[in-house]
């Protein structure tokens, strides 16, 4: 692969990344500051980007059949810039909710379509390698609140300045910017151009043909289910270090991520090495340790476990989500793996963060104290670790016992002979 296609599908996943982690994990304490914000209603705010995540079949398949695939990320990228920038002024709940919508419904299918485009212009082994600069974009997007705080005695994290939520505004830009570099990377043009269209095929349900092989599907229920205990971390754990008097939430969450970057670089030998079910399970193993690791750090007041739970991110995501990636890529046919890829999205980041957030958010409620003589409200954190720790172990031994990699080539699109 030539080094300036290498050097362009990386600038593309570094951005594409970092416009998004610069404001995300610091959603949920801005919407704190929120007058009258319910749980219901913030709960529904931070499932924008899981409802998002159900373009992702869609936009999927315009990439395999009319547009080439980096024009369709151009016009994602500069819509969606477009209207994180009105959403960061808005201070309704309600207006929040819709415009951020519109925002997920642009952003969630990138990550299905710049991972495509990736595994289109490059050897599948050299993928994690290019994927790795997503995590190196996710990380260093505290730069912006690190840079505030340090420099201009400004703290962005979870506020709002002259009435701008500025990670968002943060985003907006580099959203612009991914917009532009998505214009250089190689022409993708569509795999299956020329195919009759459907409205299976626009609501990318086509792609639930590769369940009728049971240890995909099996996949594919596990992907769902580790949603639950994965998306507390992922949507509530700002939350979590506000309550811990954090003042750097976004630098505390990421860091996790700074490791991830070395993590996914065994991605690959551990995909040789163990093999698609082995691999994942490692991520699984992680996940188990993270909440373990959370609740040590409450019931021991050791602040160390806490940041061992945190570092484990790159294990968890790179060896199950990545892992599971390449699986996709594995097992679907040529003319479906973009659809596909926004399929696995679907069911992890798009129905399984939606069932998580609400799952999630209502446990967070049964779990806190409200202390009416001070009038102080305190989560019970300890207890919230218990169960996303059985959750994540069931999930673990159910994987592990029900689910087997076949070692044969890719299922043939439906209407195709055999392989």
């Amino acid at each position: 692969m030539p080094l300036g296609i290498r050097i362009r599908l990386s600038a593309m996943m570094f951005l594409q990344f970092m416009l998004f982690a610069v404001f995300w994990q610091q959603l949920s304490p801005y919407l704190e500051t929120f007058a009258g914000m319910g749980s219901w209603q913030k709960s529904l705010i931070l499932s924008s980007m899981a409802i998002g995540c159900l373009a992702s079949p869609i936009i999927g398949m315009v990439a395999d059949r009319y547009f080439a695939s980096q024009r369709v990320l151009f016009a994602v990228n500069l819509l969606g810039g477009i209207l994180l920038f009105v959403a960061a002024v808005l201070k309704d709940p309600t207006a929040v909710f819709v415009v951020l919508l519109a925002y997920m419904l642009c952003y969630m299918p990138t990550w299905g379509l710049t991972s495509a485009i990736a595994m289109a212009n490059s050897p599948e082994e050299k993928f994690p390698q290019i994927r790795v600069f997503g995590s190196l974009g996710w990380f260093s997007s505290v730069v912006f609140s690190v840079v505030a705080l340090h420099l201009f005695g400004v703290k962005i994290d979870g506020t709002t300045i002259q009435g701008m939520n500025i990670p968002m505004v943060c985003g907006a830009v580099v959203s612009l910017v991914g917009a532009v570099v998505a214009l250089t990377i190689p022409n993708t043009p569509p795999p299956a151009k020329g195919q009759p269209f459907s409205i299976i095929d626009a609501l990318g349900l086509r792609s639930i043909t590769l369940m009728k092989d049971p240890f995909f599907a099996i996949f594919i229920l596990a992907s769902l289910l580790v949603m639950i205990p994965f998306g507390i971390d992922w949507s509530y754990f700002g939350d979590f270090l506000g309550d811990k008097g954090f003042t750097l939430i976004t630098w505390t969450t990421y860091l996790g991520r700074a490791l991830e970057i070395i993590f996914m670089l065994f991605v690959p030998l551990a995909l040789a090495r163990l093999g698609v079910k082995w691999a994942m399970t490692v991520g699984l193993v992680a996940l188990l340790a993270r909440y373990t690791a959370y609740w040590g750090s409450g019931v021991l007041d050791e602040t160390w476990l806490m940041y061992a739970g945190i570092l484990v991110h790159g294990l968890i995501y790179g060896f199950f989500f990545v892992g599971g990636q390449v699986y996709i890529n594995r097992r679907a046919p040529k003319e479906m793996r973009a659809q596909a890829q926004g399929f696995i999205f679907l069911v992890t980041f798009g129905l399984g963060l939606i069932v998580a957030n609400f799952i999630n958010g209502r446990i967070i409620e049964r779990l806190k104290v409200v202390k009416t003589v001070e009038g102080v409200v305190q989560k019970r954190w300890d207890s919230i670790w218990l169960v996303m720790i059985a959750l994540s172990a069931a999930v673990l031994v159910g994987f592990v016992l029900f689910f087997w990699e076949k070692k044969t080539p890719a299922m043939p699109a439906a209407g195709a002979g055999e392989q």
